[in-house]
């Protein structure tokens, strides 16, 4: 592994650190994706993509958000394809991930340099059994996506040629299973055409899932079989995972009943896959069966909370997790209980977490903010639209009003750093760019504000 991975762990005299590792690596693999997405056959017409569109797919695809200038399925040859489905693999797995497997397959030993990149990769608090998680990590992974093409293969033969059919299948599991959203069905149409099939609709639902909730439960639900026991952060994701999609898919049903541009046409079993399929999609999958511009405001906005929440740590998703979103409404019930203690699941959580929980919280608020008030200035579209953009490159979901082709290219640099900070998370960031700095030796003596 240590030679392998050389171009990322032995830049000895720059002595950068794990998270100033991945930053680079992944901006390495953003920008070896830009340069082949330009080539001239990498498109349908034969022409070279303009630098600053190749750079939004390239990074839309390394962050695995889905948000596109052009569209996949049209625009790009199956070069083009091929090059944007091995970048949705690298970035949803991760490149150190990437790298790992080819050293294991290679019999070479993993230095300790690199099992903290690993560690700090996929947001551990321990390097213990690293290594072996990421075997785990690929064998899941392939299965899932094997088992996922094979399905959506099956279906869409009745369609299309079969070898069609199983191209389509590969590409759309990979996509959905690493919650990329990309699809190759042309004129930004998604999967709307699928609003009421129960295959496509049911499979695709699992691959999100699957992906979201991470790979440390996907783990820990195998292992169940012998332990019977979950831990804490399994319970977490899992419990909050399914209120989540309950909840999102009945007020998306409620609202969206009625509604002539979206599940007003449908039967009343298309409105009930059409409602839980948009639930679970913004948890940072991005593909739609229904036109999300066609939605009512209200629906609109709570979206935009559910793609903010995002999936679960240690997954292919982005936002600012579900295990955040649970601890900081522990915070406010013990809060209003008068408890000094965050319990859940009968475990108390120490207020260190609370404080990280916070930091990413407020951090997310900061940014998505400060970009939509930038994106107003340069766009001049209704805000509810630019929010709504801002908030799935930053959770790296994919869902768009429409806005994002439309974009100039300052947009669309800005949204490229947004996707890139979503994806990489904001206190990777952080420890990256930011000064190294020790534990005070001293502590300040405690004083008294009024709060609220």
């Amino acid at each position: 592994m240590s030679r392998l991975a050389s171009p990322f762990t032995e830049f000895r005299f720059f002595k950068l650190s794990p998270p100033q590792i991945l930053v680079g690596g992944f901006a390495a693999v953003i920008l070896i994706g830009t340069l082949l997405l330009m080539l001239p056959f990498a498109s349908t017409s034969g022409h070279s993509l303009r630098f600053i569109d190749a750079l939004f797919t390239a990074t839309s695809a390394t962050c695995v958000t889905g948000l596109v200038v052009v569209d996949t399925g049209s625009h790009f040859s199956l070069f083009g394809q091929i090059v944007i489905l091995v970048l949705i693999q690298i970035g949803g797995l991760g490149f150190m991930t990437m790298a790992t497997l080819f050293a294991l397959l290679l019999r070479r030993k993993i230095s300790l340099r690199d099992r903290l990149i690993l560690q700090e990769a996929m947001n551990q608090s321990s390097m213990e059994g690293i290594v072996r998680l990421i075997r785990r990590v690929l064998v899941y992974s392939l299965v899932i996506e094997a088992g996922g093409a094979v399905l959506l293969a099956l279906r869409w033969a009745a369609d299309m040629p079969l070898g069609r059919a199983l191209y389509y299948g590969v590409f759309h599991a990979v996509s959905m299973f690493n919650n990329a959203g990309f699809d190759l069905f042309g004129d930004y149409r998604s999967l709307t055409a699928y609003a009421s099939d129960s295959v496509v609709n049911l499979v695709v639902m699992l691959l999100i899932v699957s992906g979201g909730i991470g790979f440390i439960v996907m783990a820990d639900l195998i292992e169940y079989r012998k332990s019977r026991r979950l831990q804490l952060h399994s319970k977490v994701v899992l419990s909050m995972t399914g209120a989540l999609i309950l909840i999102g898919a009945a007020v998306i049903f409620v609202f969206e009943f009625t509604n002539t541009r979206t599940l007003g046409p449908l039967n009343f079993g298309g409105k009930l896959w059409a409602s839980f399929f948009q639930a679970v999609t913004p948890r940072t999958a991005g593909p739609n069966t229904v036109d999300i511009a066609g939605m009512r405001q209200a629906t609109q906005f709570f979206i935009i909370i559910l793609m903010f929440i995002g999936a679960s740590p240690g997954s292919t998703g982005g936002g600012i997790k579900t295990t955040t979103f649970t601890l900081m409404i522990g915070a406010v019930v013990s809060m209003l209980r008068g408890r000094e203690d965050i319990v859940l699941f009968r475990y108390r959580l120490a207020q260190e977490r609370v404080f990280k929980a916070l930091t990413i919280t407020l951090l997310a608020l900061l940014l998505i903010v400060t970009v939509s008030m930038v994106l107003s200035t340069t766009e001049g579209r209704p805000f509810l639209m630019i929010l709504f953009e801002t908030t799935s490159a930053f959770a790296t979901v994919g869902l768009t009003m429409g806005l994002t082709p439309e974009l100039s290219d300052a947009g669309k640099i800005l949204l490229c750093l947004t996707m890139f900070a979503g994806r990489l998370g904001l206190l990777t960031l952080a420890y990256a760019l930011g000064p190294k700095q020790g534990k005070p030796l001293y502590k300040y003596p405690e004083g008294k504000m009024i709060i609220g």
